[in-house]
């Protein structure tokens, strides 16, 4: 499984990438690997993660069709989407992109994740609360391992928050597909 987070530095999309990683190699018994850029701006510029994800040991590291794309920005959506597969999936922050005309049989599913988030006290629980939306729609982890994950990938300090935003997000895909 090949699979892009992208926004802007400052969003904890690297972070995001890291524990869906942690989450698959550790507590999902999966092999994964993951890979990261951003622009020369420390909070702004572009950044993307790189996830392989699967079964068997991972060969390559990198992606050249996205299997999933997560975009928690403008810039990123119109940046990656053009190098997501024929029916593929599309997790968007509905508060910051706007789609445009989804082709190749792309599945697209959206949350207001920064909304949410603001909600929750601070726009900084955005991305986890795009984790457990990423764990409800895809399949790809169980919430329980991305739940086990958290602690040593975000400041003990806000663990409780942490985990009320992965349910958060959990909830509203469940919920999604279930509607």
């Amino acid at each position: 499984m090949d699979i892009r987070l992208s926004g802007f530095g400052g969003q904890g999309i690297i972070k995001s990438g890291l524990l869906i990683g942690k989450a698959a190699s550790i507590f999902d018994s999966k092999y994964a690997t993951t890979t990261q850029s951003f622009g020369p701006e420390a909070r702004g510029g572009a950044c993307s993660v790189q996830l392989v994800i699967l079964d068997t040991p991972v060969q390559y590291p990198y992606i050249h069709q996205t299997d999933i794309l997560v975009s928690m920005s403008q810039e990123a959506y119109y940046k990656y989407a053009i190098d997501l597969k024929k029916g593929g999936l599309l997790l968007t922050d509905s508060d910051l992109v706007k789609l445009g005309s989804i082709e190749n049989d792309v599945k697209a599913y959206s949350i207001p994740s920064t909304r949410f988030a603001e909600e929750l006290g601070n726009r900084i629980f955005a991305n986890i609360i795009m984790v457990g939306f990423f764990t409800a729609i895809t399949k790809v982890l169980n919430r329980e391992s991305v739940l086990n994950a958290l602690p040593g990938s975000v400041p003990a300090r806000f663990i409780v928050k942490n985990q009320e935003a992965l349910q958060k997000g959990y909830e509203f895909g469940v919920d999604l597909l279930a509607g």
